[in-house]
């Protein structure tokens, strides 16, 4: 039997609310009502009006008035009222948890949060009906049966096939009041598990819209996937090797031969290249759900159209981006998700772990000029940090600041993160702009998070919290346990955390090793703090080296090879007068602007970019590499390539090809290496037993502001001991090593030399013929560096051959 469902509106008094409803739910079918009576002294005359909606296809209601019958006395009016129906379900008043739509006792179960909607309605959409921008059916809740305080909820019983939904949410439109609220659209749910509308990445809709109505996936109970025992790898923070990658332009470029170019299973057919690569860890750069099209538009520069190519602007944290998929839409998103599962399962295969970049600092819905998709409609004052006026706070740099120690915001981020590591096998996170994560949410109130009120805790919106609720629960959540947490300790408010809370933490190396490596006067001492795994932020907190994240080059600013090319960002192709992007970013052309550059010039930035690699791999800490960067793609000195859906930002199979027996050589025996060394992704951070800092000459190293070499020496359990330099002068010098007794120092690295002599290992042909070049220089304890260089010696016993 469908289940009875009614909507009382308009309603200037509820004293009789509560028998009406007790009738109401007492007939199946039809009910009528005469003489309800009730004495009320000293009331005025009144009239009610209540009214059950007509929704889809049903039969029209007839209206219940009550009235006032004169002497105090309420008058219910005799009236019958036919029952609605949907067309294809049963409908019960469901449950107010979990959030979202799931599955249960054999039908669905819908709850949406919202704290000052006075109605919601559930929309059901097919596909086809969707494409038309046409609602299938719809669901008015009753406040009295379908809420459960602030949560709105119904269960429903039918057939589900490609049906998907969304919600409609009426209340006060007030923006100075922080209030969105319009019953004309169709808002995805926060906890929808997939988002549709267009399969296809970069096209428009039919119409031309960038923005067409959008629905969540309706799950269902055939929704299986074989896992094949797949287990979480778990290994230490220490041993991991990040690379940053961006699923899309990962195989995109022809070059790839991927069958499936640009989506998840394209990255799947090429996770042998990070494992060849000695990556264990890959970070996947944004892979919610956005809309590329959200900075849609033609680009005069390169006749193509601009797009939100990196992701950083989510429309949903738990769909997963549809259109990286090669399934697309089909299956209602379901078919997507399971491919997102492959991926995940197969990087585990190899040994690799996969890390999400999530956006918890704002969303695609920007400042109050921006589209009501979904968290402003259902409820922007929750979901978002306002000023008492309504304005929104804008730490993020992108129009709004999500609201994350808001109790029912940051319950919805531990969910999702919870989400992607149950069911989707996600092995950590990283937190874009973590340090909003810190911050007090709007309307914050001590005594309402911790239980007492706090001495001086007068905050307002905004304000560094020294206990931030949100990372609390994070941290200390019992299904995260293990799960690696990464932050980026900044925000555009100008909140600098590095070091100071439980997460892991980013450390840019690029202020400290770029300065230094391309010689700049008064970094020797930076360059050691680096090395070290950066203790001097890390340390007097209790933390250890593995909570720093290490890197040169990311996906905002120069590559790799653009650091060592170009000392000015070329930021044209990106259509804003290259005012856009970092105008500082401590590089060097290594005398000439440009690719087109002179033999010497060219080896120099060879030389410079095995200098960065070998200083990244020898530091404590974690290093992460940057997509492209192990066989040197340019973006012709553009640092700042959001909007480019081109060669500009895919992956160049060729172009690895070409640097296979070069510099990816060199990279793939650099990771190696560290991986062989026990001393290099130690658990605490180095002491005086295990490590010593030289000059020119053993035992004196020189911090002096005009110093630029560094070298120290490493005890290890597996390599004996390791004597590690770095030249960054313009001038060669012959350096002293440290004596010891029955060993001698063999070369192993020295960037100065051309390949594939830069990386002596065991198998190269003519290795022993390139020792013996140094053997005059070894055998006097002496060893030449050239000008920009670096090397790395083992110790070995002189009765070795």
């Amino acid at each position: 039997m469908e289940q009875q469902q009614h909507q009382l509106t308009n309603c200037s008094t509820w004293s009789t609310a509560p028998k009406l409803h007790h009738l109401l739910l007492q007939n199946p079918q039809r009910i009528a009502f005469s003489n309800a009576r009730r004495q009320k002294p000293n009331q005025k005359k009144k009239s009610l009006n209540w009214r059950m909606r007509r929704f889809g296809n049903e039969a029209p209601v007839l209206v219940v008035k009550a009235s006032n019958g004169g002497a105090g006395t309420d008058v219910v009016e005799t009236a019958v009222v036919d029952r609605p129906k949907l067309r294809r379900f049963q409908v019960s008043q469901g449950h107010p948890s979990p959030f979202g739509a799931t599955t249960r006792d054999g039908g669905v179960n819908f709850a949406v949060y919202s704290a000052n909607a006075v109605s919601v309605t559930l929309c059901l959409i097919t596909l086809a009906d969707l494409e038309e921008d046409k609602v299938t059916e719809q669901l008015s809740l009753d406040p009295l049966t379908n809420k459960t305080g602030n949560v709105w909820h119904v269960f429903l019983k039918g057939d589900f096939k490609d049906t998907l939904y969304g919600y409609k949410f009426e209340g006060k439109f007030s923006p100075e009041e922080g209030l969105y609220y319009d019953s004309s659209k169709i808002l995805l749910d926060p906890y929808a598990k997939a988002v549709i509308r267009r399969g296809e990445y970069g096209k428009l809709s039919p119409d031309g819209n960038c923005w067409p109505q959008m629905a969540g996936t309706v799950p269902s109970f055939d929704d299986e996937f074989d896992w094949e025992g797949d287990l979480p790898l778990k290994y230490p923070q220490k041993d991991l090797i990040i690379y940053e990658i961006h699923v899309r332009g990962f195989t995109r470029h022809e070059s790839s031969m991927a069958e499936l170019p640009g989506t998840y299973h394209g990255l799947v057919e090429k996770l042998d290249h990070l494992k060849e690569l000695g990556i264990n860890c890959i970070e996947l750069m944004p892979c919610h759900e956005f809309n590329e099209l959200e900075y849609f538009g033609y680009n005069s520069v390169l006749g193509d159209y601009k797009v939100n190519f990196w992701g950083y602007s989510t429309v949903n944290y738990f769909s997963p981006m549809i259109r990286y998929s090669s399934a697309g839409i089909r299956n209602c998103g379901r078919d997507a998700i399971n491919e997102v599962k492959f991926l995940i399962k197969e990087a585990h295969k190899r040994g690799i772990e996969v890390i999400m970049d999530v956006v918890f600092n704002h969303t695609a819905e920007g400042n109050e000029n921006g589209p009501i998709l979904s968290f402003r409609g259902a409820d922007n004052s929750i979901y978002y940090m306002l000023a008492p006026k309504g304005e929104f706070y804008n730490y993020s740099g992108c129009g709004n600041t999500f609201n994350c120690n808001h109790p029912v915001v940051r319950q919805f981020i531990v969910d999702c993160l919870r989400y992607w590591v149950t069911e989707m096998h996600v092995d950590g996170f990283r937190f874009d702009l973590a340090s909003i994560m810190t911050r007090g949410s709007s309307l914050w109130d001590a005594t309402n998070v911790y239980g007492v009120p706090i001495e001086g805790d007068l905050l307002t919106t905004g304000t560094p919290l020294a206990n931030p609720p949100l990372v609390d629960m994070i941290s200390n959540d019992p299904i995260l346990h293990g799960v690696k947490l990464i932050a980026e300790a900044w925000d555009t408010g100008g909140l600098y955390q590095v070091g100071i809370s439980s997460l892991g933490y980013l450390v840019r190396m690029e202020w400290e090793v770029r300065q230094f490596i391309k010689g700049t006067d008064g970094f020797s001492g930076a360059l050691a703090e680096c090395l070290c795994g950066s203790p001097n932020l890390y340390q007097e907190g209790g933390r250890r080296p593995w909570n720093s994240i290490n890197f040169v080059c990311a996906h905002d600013g120069f590559t790799l090879a653009d650091l060592v090319t170009y000392n000015n960002k070329h930021n044209l192709a990106n259509g804003e007068y290259n005012n856009d992007g970092e105008s500082h970013n401590n590089s060097w052309n290594c005398g000439q602007e440009g690719e087109f550059a002179s033999i010497s010039v060219k080896k120099l930035r060879k030389r410079q970019m095995r200098n960065f690699f070998v200083c990244l791999m020898v530091s404590q800490g974690v290093p992460m590499i940057y997509m492209g960067d192990e066989y040197g793609h340019t973006k012709g000195g553009n640092n700042n390539t959001y909007c480019h859906d081109n060669y500009i930002n895919y992956f160049r199979w060729d172009k690895k090809e070409e640097s296979s027996l070069d510099f990816f050589r060199f990279c793939c025996l650099m990771t190696k290496f560290r991986q062989e060394c026990e001393s290099l992704g130690l658990n605490d951070f180095p002491t005086a037993e295990r490590l010593q800092w030289h000059g020119h000459a053993p035992g004196v190293p020189d911090w002096s502001e005009t110093s630029r070499f560094v070298a120290f020496t490493l005890m290890d359990s597996v390599k004996r001991e390791l004597y590690i330099a770095f030249n960054a002068s313009h001038l060669p010098a012959t350096i002293t090593l440290p004596e010891r007794p029955g060993y001698r120092w063999d070369p192993l690295v020295d960037t100065s030399k051309p390949a594939p002599f830069d990386f002596l290992s065991s198998d190269l042909p003519g290795r022993d013929i390139a020792v013996k070049q140094y053997a005059h220089f070894l055998d006097a304890n002496l060893y030449p560096m050239l000008s920009y260089s670096s090397i790395i010696l083992f110790l070995s016993p002189v009765d070795d051959p």
